[in-house]
């Protein structure tokens, strides 16, 4: 395979005006997959082994700094098929991060140089409207946009109710919804999807990822399984993965995700909550935390029944796991202060109560 038309793959002006910068020893590749430090690359080439560099492994600064699935990245001309080697990251216009699953503080790239995210929901026992919205300042936070994509609508009776219910959060995002099963039940997808473009599908195991990329694609290149009775999937990808359409762009497929740890996001956490931070506009103090102080705007729409009591809760969690997320030692700091105050303010009170 040879003289392939990386333009397809979204290679850029921008892109070659980097290469060419390197020098003539250098040529410009995507990353198609990745598998414990092992990546699967295109270039004019055709496809090739790949691993990082020893130096690109000494200089990166975090986990993130690596290739991820969808990054463009510089290697040698020439490179042999079983490993060329990765010496650069070329700039991203949009990443997915995520906190690495697990205890500890760190961030994991799930997928780079994206277009649009697709928010996969199956429309079933299993769908949470508290999980779309993390996938939702994730992904707003990413730099791509995104589109929630409710699966499995041939199994509903009422598909319109999941789309209701998302409203009051989906705010500036798109909704539609999706049958694998039906010969056209895709083409709403494509409508995002254009030459040179590059969507990903992120969601839960079990909500038919597999099987819309299987329908795009117009062959099974991908395994999946059945419906189980408790109305989930079974988990069948296991790595992410690019592939080219035939009809234009570029998707991309990865594992569900049991647990999605928000890493320190900002735009994509107040577009997400874009309602609240609107109402949190008119509070009284311009750092309320929307707990305890007086003239709170966001309580008083709680009260009034104009916010769903759920969706503050959410809020309150998410900020206060982003925030730890960004600077654990400075939030933790902030909030031995913070409890240091109201001590200082119930220990004033109880005094005022004595007299």
């Amino acid at each position: 395979m040879g003289n392939v038309n990386m333009a397809a793959y979204g290679l850029q002006k921008q892109h070659a005006a980097y290469i060419q910068a390197c020098g003539e020893d250098y040529t410009a590749a995507r990353i198609l997959s990745q598998e414990k430090g092992v990546y699967r690359i295109i270039s004019e080439a055709g496809e090739q082994s790949a691993a990082v560099s020893g130096r690109f492994m000494h200089d990166a600064k975090s986990a993130s700094d690596f290739p991820v699935v969808g990054d463009f990245v510089v290697i040698d001309s020439g490179s042999p098929p079983d490993r060329a080697v990765i010496h650069d990251v070329l700039p991203r216009k949009s990443v997915f991060i995520r906190k690495a699953a697990g205890t500890g503080c760190t961030e994991q790239a799930i997928a780079a140089n994206i277009d649009t995210v697709f928010i996969c929901m199956s429309m079933n026992s299993d769908f949470n409207l508290r999980r779309l919205e993390r996938y939702l300042s994730v992904a707003w936070d990413s730099g791509a946009s995104p589109v929630i994509v409710f699966t499995k609508s041939d199994l509903c009776s009422d598909p319109g109710q999941f789309l209701r219910s998302a409203e009051p959060i989906a705010v500036g995002t798109d909704m539609i919804a999706v049958s694998s099963m039906e010969p056209d039940g895709c083409k709403k997808l494509m409508s995002y999807i254009q030459d040179g473009m590059t969507a990903a599908l992120v969601g839960s195991s079990g909500v038919g990822k597999s099987t819309l990329i299987n329908r795009l694609l117009g062959e099974n290149r991908l395994d999946t399984n059945e419906l189980r009775r408790v109305g989930k999937g079974r988990h069948t990808t296991t790595r992410r993965e690019l592939f080219l359409l035939k009809q234009g762009g570029m998707i991309i497929d990865t594992p569900g995700m049991r647990e999605l740890g928000l890493w320190s996001v900002g735009h994509g956490f107040d577009q997400s909550f874009s309602d609240i931070e609107a109402l949190a506009a008119m509070c009284r103090f311009h750092n309320c935390s929307h707990t305890n102080e007086p003239h709170c705007a966001v309580r008083a729409a709680v009260e009034s029944g104009a916010l769903p009591a759920e969706r503050l809760q959410s809020y309150l969690k998410l900020k206060s796991e982003s925030m730890y997320a960004g600077d654990p030692e400075g939030y933790l700091a902030a909030k031995k202060q913070k409890f240091r105050n109201i001590a200082k303010i119930n220990k004033r009170n109880q005094k005022d109560r004595e007299r």
